[in-house]
């Protein structure tokens, strides 16, 4: 897979999370954020983490409270009864990525971002997998841990996803403070890029407090692969993100 087969990651700005806005009701990662992306004419970006009972939902934070009137971890909650928990400030359901899928119907590019625990659990990528299969319409898979890319890049084409592209999204630096169940290797290899011989992105997606940076610069020069940039809150920082990267992954601003 190469830049030419993919150039529609880059052909629009990304919404992130879908193009959310509380004031009016439209939380991220929800239905309403999907379809004013659509409306808009956005790409869409997502996160899915993995249920109880192994099916996938569209929510970033690892537990509820943030986003909900509930509280605990999505990853001890079924899909049923996760669909039942309403969004903070909407009448809107967690979604699950079915649903979410069927809402966008191929109408705009979308990334699926799976969110990880680093601890080797690949039942977000199966799933993932199994419901992109068969999706009429442009989507890319992408994740900082390298293990459900990894997976996906060597068994796509017995899963039926040989067609998408698979990409890694990542930063400068993994901390203590903001990556605490990294081990020191995780954190080496995420640093230095060193996965790269088991995941092969067809894109990669960096943090634009760390541009510029030789690993997005070298993806996008050497290798010739779309390089995007998360996340964009301004024009201002989108102008100077532009000379660095093939496309923005924003939100609170219109492009």
């Amino acid at each position: 897979m190469n830049a030419r087969n993919h150039a529609w990651i880059a052909a629009r700005p990304v919404a992130h999370r879908g193009l959310h806005d509380t004031a009016r009701g439209i939380i991220e990662n929800s239905i309403a954020a999907a379809r004013s992306a659509v409306a808009a004419g956005y790409a869409i970006e997502c996160d899915v983490q993995r249920t109880k009972d192994g099916e996938l939902v569209v929510f970033h934070d690892e537990s509820l409270e943030r986003l909900t009137e509930s509280a605990g971890r999505v990853c001890d909650f079924t899909a049923d009864a996760l669909a039942r928990i309403a969004l903070r400030g909407s009448s809107e359901k967690i979604p699950r990525l079915a649903d979410f899928l069927a809402a966008i119907g191929g109408n705009t590019p979308l990334v699926v971002e799976i969110k990880s625990d680093f601890d080797g659990d690949l039942t977000a990528a199966r799933r993932a997998a199994a419901l992109l299969a068969h999706y009429h319409g442009p989507v890319a898979v992408e994740s900082f841990d390298p293990e459900p890319m990894a997976f996906l890049r060597e068994n796509a084409e017995a899963l039926g996803v040989s067609h998408i592209p698979l990409g890694m999204v990542a930063e400068a630096r993994y901390d203590q403070d903001d990556w605490p169940a990294l081990t020191a290797a995780q954190r080496a290899e995420l640093t230095h890029f060193l996965h790269y011989s088991r995941t092969r992105p067809d894109f990669i997606s960096w943090n634009v407090a760390d541009m510029p940076h030789a690993i997005p610069l070298l993806a996008r020069e050497g290798l010739h692969i779309p390089v995007t940039t998360w996340t964009v809150r301004s024009r201002e920082q989108a102008g100077r993100a532009r000379q660095w990267t093939d496309q923005i992954v924003f939100e609170g601003f219109a492009p």
